[in-house]
């Protein structure tokens, strides 16, 4: 069992924001940038094109739907989007607010407490259509 299925089953903590009957989207909690968004599917996948052609798009639906969130939350030149799956054996897609190349190469981390975690996922929960 991964570590993104314990938090799907509430066995472990998170900072949601967002989630369906299918999906769920959470901080990272050793974010690139502030922001930095994982869209997990429910169902324990190991690779993303293990997932059903249909539940590949619908993934992709939702990471666009959260996204969307982020842009209206964060300040940021765009939102990146890399799927590589090789620290967790769970289909999983990282959205990260960026400003540059740099920020999509996973060496610098953002520090965040506990509180900024709470107020970032309470505002992009509350931007995600």
């Amino acid at each position: 069992m991964s570590i993104f299925t314990k938090i799907v089953n509430g066995e472990l903590p998170s900072y949601k924001v967002a989630e369906n009957e299918d999906f769920i989207a959470f901080l990272d909690i050793n974010p690139n940038a502030k922001g930095h968004t994982l869209v997990v599917p429910k169902k324990e996948e190991n690779k993303i094109f293990d997932l059903s052609k249909e539940e590949y798009v619908a993934l992709m639906d939702f990471s666009y739907r959260v996204a969307k969130a982020l842009e209206k939350s964060i300040v940021c030149n765009r939102i990146g989007m890399s799927v590589i799956g090789l620290e967790v054996p769970h289909v999983h897609v990282h959205l990260i607010p960026i400003n540059g190349m740099a920020d999509m190469q996973f060496m610098k981390k953002e520090k965040l407490s506990n509180d900024e975690f709470v107020v970032l996922a309470k505002n992009i929960a509350g931007n995600f259509e």
